[in-house]
């Protein structure tokens, strides 16, 4: 089954499904800076644009651009910021 899932008014939407590794969710930033929570690790894949991330324990903002990813543990917060739409793919592990 495939779920929707929309964020912050709307400028963050995802679609989630299920593989045999886990959940995962494919979406679209909005340029703006959001806040996320996490209950599970998470992989956060940029597939188009660029996002900048500010990761827990870290206190500077890093880029992440087309083809790169990064990981956020379990049960923590990250910022993420955009100035053009992007596309991620967000595995839950």
């Amino acid at each position: 089954m495939i779920s929707e899932n929309q964020y912050f008014d709307g400028n963050v939407k995802s679609l989630g499904y299920e593989t045999a590794d886990g959940k995962s969710t494919i979406g679209i930033i909005n340029p703006g800076e959001y806040q996320f929570g996490t209950a599970q690790k998470e992989i956060m894949h940029v597939v188009e644009g660029e996002l900048s991330a500010l990761l827990p324990d870290s206190e500077e903002w890093k880029l992440f651009s087309a083809g790169s990813h990064f990981e956020v543990p379990a049960n923590s917060s990250f910022k993420v910021r955009s100035e053009v739409q992007t596309a991620y793919l967000c595995q839950y592990r």
